[in-house]
């Protein structure tokens, strides 16, 4: 059996990265994991869909978690990943890739916006 040997790199910028940097990265995990369990279910490998859809719910239960209750807009964000778990669920229930589809719509946007507040942190300690 061949171990799997770790990923020196990705450990070292999980490890380095800010808050923001992490939620675009697990981002970038939602929208692959998603996209493995859409040509899973072109597939017909059902079994794998179910793991990678439940890989997606894994990270976004980690937005919920993590979520800084105290910040303005955390209502609207716990909404947001309610929504997206609960089209998650109904994915991984009835193989639905338009459901998968959507999540990726709104994960992008949500990197998106990480990305943003990633330049925005950074202007303003370069500034500083």
């Amino acid at each position: 059996m061949i171990q799997m040997q770790p990923n020196k790199y990705l450990e070292n910028s999980v490890h380095t990265a800010s808050p923001a940097q992490l939620l675009v990265m697990l981002c970038d995990g939602a929208i692959r994991f998603s996209k493995l369990a859409i040509e899973d279910i072109r597939k017909k490998d059902m079994n794998a869909a179910h793991q990678h859809i439940f890989k997606v719910q894994d990270i976004i239960s980690e937005f919920v978690i993590t979520l800084d209750q105290s910040a303005p807009i955390a209502k609207d964000l716990l909404r947001l990943y309610d929504y997206l778990i609960y089209r998650l669920i109904e994915a991984n229930t009835k193989k639905d890739i338009e459901a998968l589809e959507e999540v990726i719509g709104f994960v992008k946007e949500l990197k998106e916006t990480w990305i943003e507040a990633v330049k925005l942190m950074s202007a303003q300690r370069g500034g500083a």
